[in-house]
């Protein structure tokens, strides 16, 4: 198992099914003021052991950990509705 980073999830008070991944240990810091005004407050939703291999609903985990790395966070939105056929 590679090693990973603890991981501070945020759930947005403004837009449903929406969070923001960060480093445990710096918390916000690294966030824009500009996404945490579109954000909304951030509501503390989950910790935990973040790895390559873990397998995360919505979102490669390799891919939040490169973005948190680089950037300080991982902003993870809802998925766009499926265009709705046509009876």
């Amino acid at each position: 198992m590679s090693e990973g980073r603890l991981v501070q999830v945020f759930r947005s008070s403004r837009r449903e099914h929406t969070y923001l991944f960060v480093d445990l240990s710096e918390g916000l810091a690294r966030v824009p003021e500009a996404l945490l005004l579109h954000f909304g407050q951030p509501e503390p939703a989950l910790r935990l052991h973040l790895t390559p291999e873990r397998r995360l609903a919505q979102a490669e985990a390799a891919a939040v950990l490169a973005a948190i790395a680089e950037h300080g966070f991982y902003l993870q939105v809802p998925p766009a509705p499926e265009a709705r056929q046509h009876g």
